[in-house]
């Protein structure tokens, strides 16, 4: 499943990308997220940083939850950011590949303005157009909470 969001907001890009390179900062805007703590580095994680998150949804009386461990492996401030699922519990897990890219929006804004576009990957077969549904709600709802966010 791939699932691509878009946001144009009214501040500087490195304004924007600050609230999108730390995971720990999403519980804050993104309600699916519902927890983000920082997790040990590990040998193999090939990054900067990395988080134990746990995803929460509810679609009508179903509700799910998930403990992900997301690596930082690309941060290109203030222009990219990338995370990846990296466990290291010796199980095989479906791909989560999360990337937040900002960009400016016309040349010299003033205001400033941004453009947010993030791609969110899954390579597992649970869930599909539930989950599809699930993540498209949240988005949604997420929109105006990152502005809000962002103002604060």
């Amino acid at each position: 499943m791939d699932v691509t969001a878009d946001l144009e907001a009214p501040c500087a890009p490195a304004h924007l990308f600050d609230s999108v390179d730390d995971l720990g900062a999403y519980p804050d805007w993104l309600e699916i997220v519902e927890r983000a703590e920082v997790s040990p580095a590990h040998p193999d994680d090939d990054g900067d940083a990395a988080w134990l998150i746990d995803l929460r949804g509810r679609l009508g009386p179903l509700a799910r939850s998930k403990r992900l461990r997301m690596v930082r492996t690309t941060c290109d401030a203030p222009g990219l950011v990338r995370f990846e699922r990296r466990e290291h519990d010796g199980r095989s897990h479906s791909d989560w590949v999360l990337e937040a890219e900002v960009q400016a929006i016309g040349a010299a804004a003033d205001p400033p303005a941004s453009r947010l576009v993030m791609r969110l990957h899954y390579g597992g077969s649970f869930g599909g157009s539930v989950l599809e549904k699930l993540l498209s709600d949240a988005i949604e709802r997420s929109r105006p909470a990152l502005l809000e966010h962002l103002g604060s």
